[in-house]
């Protein structure tokens, strides 16, 4: 991928993205057991709950920072997010491997999930859901009213701030089969933003999104290594996920690097 590539900015009415979007073995919320040694079930690992509702049987695709998925389309390109229109310049490159351009590769334990060709600058755990908060304007009119933290202390004020978002950097537990894994949130889609219903609700809705095999959720290379999936960029992986506060976020890759950094647009 070359990273001068880059689409039109993102505005209130063209949100970013809209596609198939398709380290070592860390300590685990099911006790401190090894990630690729869990000795908890898949119900088991639902079953400890949180402050937050379970969204179960999800499909997720596999997406990366440097990936042109479709070089005409508006959000067809993860040069930028929807939340940093310089993305792949704020992770460090190509989340993978430059072939000439930007693809993906398997992730191990080996190395903690990380890619082989870069050190990332920002989490490489990261994943998107169907709701962007920022330029998206049913979301952003509605946000501070269905985002559950939305009035915790350190989102006061900022319900009409479109270079704050709500939903960048905000943690994930995600499970599939034995293996629990975690990522930060730092894009929208795939293919709605503002699914308010299905990202937030508690009646575990399907996702509105219909496009590549009903897909709830993008996941990076490195989460798509932590929880096994059997493809690397296929639509048939299924996973359970919640948000979870940063506090309940265990020692693991997904913590060796932490993203911070708030809207770049």
């Amino acid at each position: 991928m070359n990273a001068t590539i880059s689409g039109p900015a993102s505005t209130p009415e063209q949100p970013r993205r809209s596609r198939r979007s398709t380290g070592f073995a860390g300590l685990l919320a099911c006790g401190l057991v090894l990630l690729m040694a869990s000795g908890c079930s898949h119900q088991e690992s639902l079953a400890q709950g949180g402050n937050y509702p379970w969204h179960r049987d999800i499909v997720a695709t596999t997406f990366w920072v440097g990936e042109i998925f479709d070089a005409t389309a508006a959000d067809g390109s993860q040069v930028y997010s929807t939340y940093d229109n310089d993305w792949e310049a704020s992770y460090g490159g190509c989340d993978g491997v430059l072939t000439p351009e930007c693809s993906t590769e398997p992730r191990t334990a080996a190395n903690g999930y990380m890619p082989t060709s870069m050190t990332p600058k920002e989490n490489p755990f990261y994943l998107d859901l169907p709701y962007d908060d920022v330029n998206d304007p049913k979301a952003f009119a509605e946000r501070s009213t269905v985002i559950p933290w939305a009035n915790e202390p350190e989102y006061a004020g900022q319900a009409t701030n479109r270079n704050f978002s709500y939903m960048k950097n905000r943690w994930v537990k995600l499970v599939m089969n034995d293996r629990v894994c975690y990522g930060q949130i730092e894009d929208a889609g795939p293919g709605q933003y503002h699914d308010a219903e299905y990202v937030f609700g508690s009646n575990d809705a399907r996702p509105v999104n219909k496009n590549f095999n009903g897909a709830g959720m993008d996941v990076s290379p490195a989460i798509n290594g932590c929880l096994g999936f059997s493809e690397l960029d296929g639509e048939d992986d299924r996973l359970s996920w919640q948000f979870v506060d940063e506090a309940d976020v265990p020692a693991g890759p997904w913590r060796t690097t932490v993203t911070t950094s708030q809207v770049n647009n």
